[in-house]
């Protein structure tokens, strides 16, 4: 039957097929008859948007990877991607099974990789339903048809299960990147590999920026150097830039250049109705109770209004909140149809949410960031983000689970509760209407994961350092990795250190000549003289099934304070990376002032000093760095519009944007106060960074308000490196606050720093060491020292049925620390900066704005006040955000917001829709 005989026959539809449009005909003819059929049965009645019976990505797809191209399909959630590479790959795999003699071998065809167990089980289901009706298609019409088997395999799967893959091996298996690693070490296991022809690794932006994906990449080319023939590599992602960089990834290298490879970019192919909401137009002198009840009552009337809702919140924390305050404040709210979903649930109460959801059970369900991938959620036709996502791919992965089908309109609502937030969502939703994402930053030559799979490749095998080294730099990550440092790692595997093994860190591997027949280390498959690579220690196969992954675990530390050793509570060890001596936080509704750690006990003193952390800092995602730069370019066109009109060019600019009136109001209000307060120099641009200094004299402390639009990661480090400069100036202790928009330096009002002169002054060349300098015995560089030392298997989790808990790794890690560090050249000091610097403290952001700054492509301008800018309102009460603080934070915001009017006059309110009624 061919793509006009189907037109035919699909229901409602209605007219003469050979006068309408069809599009992907000649993707219908690539599919056998029975696959064809199943396929406009099941999921292909004729769009007319589409032109055919195939969404914009499918269209694309299922031709590449029947012939076999590498190719990353890029297209929103619920346009069809992951389908159309099993379409493909099924078509293939029932045409061999019917073609061949004896069907195909008890052998993996496909591997199917997910980073979520939750995913690859919904896909394990999902794939149940084609096979077996594509197989009863064939049977109905009389074609001889096989059977295609397929399983999943990961972490919670048993030994039995594991013992029956081996009997009857599954052609198509899912897993995890953590599971594909064992197997390729797996003796028997390893061998079903051999015959795999495609690769389909699922939801890849969420794995490209982190280790998770970079050990995924080396498993793929141990896997390509395994296999008869190189697979066809399958990338299915959600949105994401740049593409060609994560294509690569995908991919590999194959003699020092990319393998080849098609991109399928169907990013924008379905339709968005996006808007940003804000409960009123003064977020600052409307009292907080009736912001929250104005913008309870607008969610309610939207969960009403619609069949499903699901609610972003920025914290697990915030996900139970509007959950329990919808049931508590509104009618009609349950366990029957609401619920909340976040990663310290268990799983059995997760997967129930998860089932009601496919279901349509549930008119709203809450959550933070876990039910951004993963299973298939029909019905559910809004998606409400509370908050800034802090990053356009990240809003579109939400907002993307909302008409999870092609010719639904994805329909997402942004509220923003603060004006920080809400500067930040207009920018975010109108880069999103344009077309703009954020790059994804790989995390490049990681030494542990190269750790990791180096003393994989030996376990598995004696093979040619050369061959070893190939496999590693064919991966994109290690694409750069150099002779030393591979001569690094090697000296760290072998324990080529005086004193390395009395610590109980031993040597994993051997490196040696082929010896001739009589020595050591003999193998009559390789020449004498050839450098190999060979494990050490008996158990060395079992360390390493027990050991690996990138996961880091981790811990809450006990609180207590110096004095009379009072336990006060608990913090979450995140937490601890922000926090140096001297700094203030909340807990318990009290403040204390850290002072140092030990193993997982924290020791404070109590204080009434204000806090510098906000209690909320180790769980928010951090804004963008792309997002960030466009933060500070937006903000130069607001300056350009509102020299030309004022206030009132500004708003009719901003309703171009998709934003409420009250979001027009409030921003167009915020920025004219601050350019009448202290001028259009005291606003960050593309071209500018701005700074004020505040002299406190009631708290005796000089603040210097930094305004980086950057994003929290480089605040983090562009701050630590300016406080450590000004404490080198000073010889004083430097606060520090942080934020995504900016940050806060704070010391004595008798000390003062030439803060302008000192970043003017800045070498980019020399940013990375003293950076790397700055930290030096912070609970920064403990804490990622024990990942690293972990993952690198310099402290093992598990050994001999003994089970090492992250407060116990982290007890080991301190004890090596110190003679880790001295150390020539040790690979696990030096990727635990490397991982610090670079992908948690953004230190290439940070080179470039200094770079733009030493080329005058970048102003620093200096403001002094009386009193904090509206800009700087956030950052002068960033710790009001605990909840313990909101009416300080209230007071506080409109002290400083009546001191700004007092200034500029009150008829400066007048042109900025603040007048009586709210009408202009």
């Amino acid at each position: 039957m061919d793509g006009r005989a189907l037109l035919a026959e699909t229901e409602g539809f209605e007219g003469d097929p050979e006068t309408v449009t069809l599009d992907d005909e000649h993707v219908l003819d690539l599919l056998d008859p029975a696959v064809r059929e199943w396929w406009v049965d099941q999921f292909g009645a004729y769009a007319a948007e589409n032109e055919g019976f195939f969404t914009p990505p499918q269209k694309e797809a299922i031709p590449l990877i029947h012939e076999g191209e590498n190719s990353l399909i890029c297209s929103p959630t619920g346009s069809g991607k992951t389908l159309a590479s099993f379409t493909a790959i099924l078509n293939e795999l029932f045409a061999r099974e019917r073609e061949a003699d004896d069907g195909l071998e008890n052998s993996v065809y496909c591997l199917y990789v997910s980073p979520l167990k939750s995913l690859a089980n919904d896909i394990h289901r999902n794939l149940t339903e084609p096979l077996e009706g594509i197989r009863d298609i064939a049977t109905d019409r009389g074609e001889p048809v096989g059977e295609v088997r397929h399983a999943i395999r990961h972490g919670d799967t048993d030994s039995n299960e594991r013992q029956k893959m081996l009997e009857e091996t599954p052609h198509i298996l899912n897993t995890t990147p953590e599971t594909l690693a064992i197997l390729l070490d797996s003796p028997k296991f390893r061998e079903k590999l051999r015959t795999i022809e495609y690769v389909v690794v699922d939801e890849i932006h969420s794995l490209a920026a982190s280790k998770r994906g970079t050990h995924l990449s080396v498993s793929l080319e141990r896997l390509e150097a395994l296999t008869h023939e190189s697979p066809t590599r399958i990338g299915c992602s959600a949105t994401i830039e740049p593409l060609d960089q994560v294509a690569e990834f995908l991919v590999g290298q194959d003699d020092g250049e990319p393998r080849e490879y098609e991109i399928v970019d169907t990013r924008f192919a379905r339709e968005f109705d996006l808007q940003l909401r804000c409960p009123t137009d003064d977020l600052i002198d409307t009292p907080g109770a009736v912001v929250t009840e104005r913008f309870y009552d607008q969610l309610h009337e939207l969960i009403q209004d619609h069949t499903n809702t699901l609610v972003f919140t920025n914290t697990r924390s915030g996900a139970e909140r509007v959950l329990k305050r919808l049931r508590e404040e509104y009618e009609g709210y349950d366990e029957e149809n609401s619920g909340c979903h976040h990663g310290s649930m268990s799983k059995d109460v997760r997967e129930g949410i998860e089932a009601k959801l496919k279901a349509g059970d549930l008119d709203v369900v809450t959550s933070s960031t876990s039910l951004e991938l993963g299973i298939d959620m029909p019905h559910v036709d809004l998606v409400v983000q509370v908050g800034s996502p802090k990053s356009v791919a990240s809003l579109l992965q939400r907002v993307g689970r909302a008409g999870h089908r092609v010719g639904q309109t994805v329909t997402g609502r942004v509220f923003a509760l603060d004006r920080d937030e809400l500067v930040e969502c207009a920018v975010m939703l109108k880069k999103a209407a344009e077309g703009f994402v954020d790059s994804v930053a790989i995390p490049e030559q990681p030494q542990d994961v190269a750790a990791q799979h180096v003393y994989g490749m030996a376990i598995a095998e004696v093979r040619p350092e050369a061959e070893v080294l190939d496999i590693l730099r064919s991966a994109w990550p290690y694409r750069e990795y150099t002779d030393d440092d591979w001569a690094q790692l090697v000296r760290y595997l072998t324990a080529d250190y005086e004193g390395l093994e009395d610590r109980n860190v031993y040597a994993k591997i051997w490196r040696d000549e082929n010896d001739p027949p009589d020595g050591e280390y003999h193998y009559d498959d390789f020449p004498v003289g050839e450098t190999l690579v060979g494990k050490r220690g008996r158990l060395a196969r079992v360390i390493y099934m027990t050991n690996i992954g990138t996961i880091p675990d981790s811990f809450t530390c006990e609180v207590f304070t110096r004095a009379d050793n009072e336990w006060v509570g608990q913090l979450d060890e995140n937490y601890l990376d922000t926090l140096e001596p001297g700094d203030v936080f909340v807990l318990g509704g009290r403040n204390f002032e850290f002072k140092y750690r030990r193993g997982s006990k924290v020791y404070v003193d109590p204080t009434s000093a204000a806090p510098t952390v906000p209690s909320w800092y180790s769980e928010r995602l951090p804004l963008s760095y792309d997002l960030g730069k466009e933060l500070a370019s937006f903000q130069g066109d607001l300056l350009a519009k509102h020299e030309r009109g004022g206030a009132a060019a500004v708003r009719h600019w901003l309703r171009q944007f998709p934003l409420d009136d009250n979001s027009v109001r409030a921003i167009a209000r915020m920025f004219d106060e601050q350019i009448r307060y202290t001028g259009p120099e005291s606003l960050s641009t593309d071209d500018r960074l701005a700074i004020e200094e505040e002299v406190d004299r009631q708290e005796y402390k000089r603040q210097y308000y930094v305004h980086s639009t950057y994003g929290r990661r480089f605040n983090d480090g562009f701050s630590r490196l300016l406080a450590y400069r000004c404490a080198q100036e000073t010889n004083a202790n430097v606060g520090l606050s942080v934020a995504d928009n900016g940050f806060v330096l704070s010391m004595p009002l008798n000390r003062k720093v030439d803060v302008v002169g000192l970043v003017e002054s800045l070498d980019a060349t020399a940013v990375r060491d003293l950076l790397r300098q700055s930290l030096a015995e912070t609970e920064l560089l403990q804490r990622y020292f024990r990942i690293n030392a972990t993952r690198s298997l310099m402290i093992l989790k598990r050994y001999k049925g003994y089970e090492k808990s992250a407060k116990q790794q982290q007890v080991s890690s301190e004890m090596l620390l110190g003679f880790a560090e001295d150390l020539e050249d040790f690979a696990v000091i030096e990727e635990t900066y490397r991982e610090i610097l670079e992908d948690k403290l953004n230190v290439e952001g940070i080179e470039e704005v200094v770079r733009a700054i030493e080329a005058d492509q970048l102003e620093v301008t200096h403001t002094r006040v009386d009193s904090p800018t509206p800009r700087a309102f956030g950052l002068a009460t960033l710790m009001a955000s605990d909840v313990v603080l909101a009416e300080d934070e209230s007071a506080a915001l409109q002290e400083f917001h009546q001191r700004v009017l007092d200034e500029i006059g009150e008829d400066s309110m007048t042109g900025t829709g603040a007048i009586a009624g709210g009408e202009e």
